[in-house]
Order: C-alpha cells, then structure tokens, then sequence
C-alpha cells in the first residue's frame, strides 16, 4: 500500500513541476491575476489526485481542459461579482442630469432606429447578444447552427455599424 501512495505522490510531484508554470499561466491569462491564477492552478493538481490521479499518458490533457474549465469558471465569477456590485453603486450615485438624461435617451433612440433598419435576423442576434446569452441559446434563438453564430455576429456588428455610421455619423 505505502508503494502505491508513493508512487501516486510521485506522479504527482512529476506532474505538478512539468505543468504547474503553463497551467497557472493560461489561467492568468483569462483571470487577469496572476496570484489567483497560481491558486486555481494548486486546486487543479488538487483535482486531479482526488479524482484518482491515474489518467496516464491522458493526464495532462486533463489537467489543462481543466485548468482551462476553472480559469472560465473563475472569469464568470469574477464577471457577475462586477455586475452584483454595480447594481449596488447605482445607489450610491447622485441621480443622473437632466442633460445625461437626455443624451442616454438620444443614444437609445439611436441604437433603436438603426436596429430597427438592419436586417431582421442580425438585430435579434445583436439583442441577444448583448443579453449575455450563450452561442448555444442564441443558435436555438434562431435557429441556426451553433458554429455558425460567431460569423453571424460579426456580419451583425459590421452591418450594425455600417447603419450607425451613415444614419449618425462616427460614434
């Protein structure tokens, strides 16, 4: 028994000083806080070893698919904590001018008329979109293939921004 404990330590400290660097590497750079990053990296080699620690050659695909799942995890934490936290400065921020007040209403009005003269299918992607919906959603939305949304979306913004420019001149 103490030679396979030894062994799966092994493996593991072989492991963790060929990855470690790269792992805490592509986590920062999705995180943008290289202490963090380090940190989400431990748990990854944590995962591992309480996951069996025997994917043999596969371990490092695995270790970095999951590096790669925590750093994301990690970002959408991070990105609702921001949106928590500015509902909450709204409160605190004195009430908006009656000139902010009628420049917001001009920019919407703005957005809607352009939306309103592109073509159909590229304003809802936009509007999806910008509601935060997966590529997934936004392909069962319009049902259309979910490797395909990306292109939409491009063409979308382009035309968006092709109409904006012409109805309003440069944003």
């Amino acid at each position: 028994m103490a030679t396979i404990e030894n062994s799966g330590k092994k493996d593991l400290d072989t492991l963790f000083r060929a990855h470690y660097g790269r792992i805490a590497r592509v986590i920062g750079r999705v995180v943008r806080d290289q202490a963090r990053a380090e940190e989400l990296a431990a748990d990854v080699f944590v995962k591992w070893r309480r996951n069996g620690g025997e994917n043999g050659d596969l371990a490092d695909g695995w270790l970095y698919r999951t590096a790669v799942r925590a750093a994301i995890d990690e970002w959408r934490k991070q990105a609702r904590r921001e949106r928590f936290e500015s509902l909450f400065s709204a409160f605190r921020r004195p009430p908006p001018t009656p000139l902010e007040t009628y420049e917001t209403d001009a920019t919407q009005r703005n957005v809607r008329d352009v939306l309103g003269a592109i073509e159909p299918r590229h304003a809802q992607a936009l509007l999806l979109w910008a509601e935060e919906l997966s590529y997934q959603e936004i392909a069962a939305a319009l049902e259309v293939n979910a490797t395909s949304v990306g292109s939409l979306l491009t063409r979308a913004q382009a035309a968006f921004r092709k109409e904006y420019e012409k109805r309003h001149g440069s944003a």
